[in-house]
């Protein structure tokens, strides 16, 4: 996803599929998502794909600059401790602000600055960066995200309504039942559309 970052910032091109396919590879890394190695390569390569798409001529170069290529993650892990610290904060803010990006692109929302930060971020850690070149980044994390919130607040009550208090019944019942997270809305409609009147009950933390 680095290397899909650095062929963004070579290329004019980047599109909707770009940015749908950096937020779900970020998603796929947040630690409550069932981790498959078959999934997690097929991505890998569909990222390779895209940066070929972009930067076509990159591939093939005899004289590679390294702008377009894969980053190794031993380099962030072997770094100077206060630029790994710096570097860890700004990779683990946007995966986490992916699930929320991801949540509202299921609804059909997005926010091209929110997406063109994933690659900004993912660029900063690539990079052979001091300090002050990286204090800026990490806080542009918690500012974009804020706006990430505020766009998967408004995917959400757009789509299902505002929430208002309502009074649960903590019962369990008899019966199959599926517990799911409360995160994704959309997942939630869907499993309740698939399971009403099959005598499934759905628990959910909320």
């Amino acid at each position: 996803l680095i290397g899909l970052s650095r062929a963004v910032d070579n290329a004019p091109d980047a599109n909707e599929g770009t940015w749908r396919l950096m937020i779900e590879g970020l998603f796929t890394t947040v630690t409550n998502v069932s981790f498959n190695e078959k999934t997690i390569r097929e991505l890998i390569d569909q990222v390779h794909e895209e940066k070929a798409r972009l930067v076509p001529g990159c591939s093939g170069c005899g004289s590679r600059c390294g702008r377009n290529d894969d980053y190794d993650m031993n380099l962030l892990w072997n770094a100077q401790e206060d630029i790994r610290s710096l570097k860890s904060l700004i990779l683990f803010g946007v995966r986490g602000m992916a699930a929320y990006a991801h949540h509202a692109m299921m609804l059909g929302y997005a926010d091209e600055e929110v997406n063109r930060f994933f690659a900004k971020a993912l660029f900063a850690v690539g990079e052979d960066w001091d300090m002050d070149a990286l204090l800026p980044i990490v806080m542009e994390v918690g500012e974009k995200n804020l706006q990430c919130m505020a766009l998967l607040d408004k995917a959400n009550t757009e789509s299902y309504g505002t929430p208002a208090p309502a009074t649960v019944p903590l019962t369990v019942e008899k019966g199959p039942f599926i517990v799911i997270t409360g995160h994704d809305l959309h997942d939630l409609k869907l499993l309740l559309e698939q399971t009403e009147g099959k005598g499934v009950n759905i628990y959910t933390h909320g």
